[in-house]
C-alpha cells in the first residue's frame, strides 16, 4: 500500500516555492529541520543574523555565498558561535529594506495580519505570497505561492495594495528593489489542519 500526501499532487508550483524558501541555498538547506544549536553562524554583509532572518533573503538578492568549516581558524576568528561553521553571504545592496511604523521598525507580516479582517470564528487559513519592495519603497505583489482560502488571499492583496511605503534597500546611496515572502496564518495562534492523504492500493 502506498500513501501519497495530497500536497505532492499539486505540481511544480509548490516545489518551486519550497526550493526558493531555502536560504542560504546550497550547503545548509537540510539544516532547516535541525535544532537551532546545530545551525552555523550566518553573516550577511558583515552583520551576524539569525537563521530565521537569513532564510527570508531572496536568492535573487545574493551576490555570493561561502561556507566556512568549523575548524580552529574559523572559531578563532568568529568565536564559539562558529562551532558549527559560518555562512558568509554578500547581498547586491548595502543596507536592507526596512518597514517602519511611527518611526519604529516593525514586522511587516504582523502589520498585514492586523489590517486583515479575519475573525476568531473564521476558518483557519494560510496565505503565502511573494512581493517586491520597489526602489521608491512601494510594495507590489509578485506571485501567489500558496492560498488555502480565496477570501483571505483577496484581503491580503488589498492590504498590500494600500501598504505604507518601506525604506527601500540601498546600494551606493540609491534605492534598489528587493524581493520578499509573506507568510500569514489566521486566526493568529491557530494551526492549519493537516493535509488529507490519498491511499492507493
Amino acid at each position: 500500500m502506498i500513501v501519497i500526501p495530497k500536497f505532492l499532487l499539486r505540481g511544480a508550483l509548490m516545489v518551486g516555492f519550497v526550493l526558493s524558501a531555502l536560504v542560504p541555498i546550497s550547503a545548509v538547506a537540510q539544516e532547516m529541520e535541525e535544532p537551532e544549536r546545530r545551525m552555523p553562524l550566518y553573516i550577511v554583509n558583515g552583520k551576524r543574523v539569525g537563521f530565521s532572518e537569513a532564510k527570508e533573503i531572496s536568492p535573487r538578492d545574493i551576490v555570493s555565498e561561502k561556507m566556512l568549516p568549523a575548524d580552529e581558524q574559523t572559531i578563532a576568528k568568529y568565536g564559539v558561535e562558529a562551532s558549527n561553521g559560518v555562512v558568509l553571504i554578500t547581498l547586491r545592496y548595502d543596507t536592507p529594506a526596512r518597514f517602519e511604523l511611527e518611526v519604529r521598525e516593525a514586522r511587516y507580516s504582523a502589520y498585514v495580519a492586523k489590517q486583515v479582517k479575519w475573525g476568531e470564528f473564521d476558518p483557519v487559513a494560510r496565505v503565502i505570497v511573494a512581493y517586491r519592495v520597489n526602489a521608491d519603497g512601494s510594495v507590489s505583489l509578485r506571485d501567489v505561492l500558496e492560498s488555502s482560502d480565496k477570501r483571505l488571499l483577496r484581503r491580503v492583496e488589498k492590504v498590500l495594495a494600500s501598504s505604507p511605503k518601506w525604506i527601500p534597500a540601498k546600494r551606493d546611496g540609491k534605492g534598489v528593489e528587493t524581493d520578499h515572502v509573506l507568510r500569514i496564518t489566521l486566526p493568529e495562534g491557530k494551526v492549519l489542519p493537516p493535509e488529507p492523504v490519498f491511499i492507493i492500493r
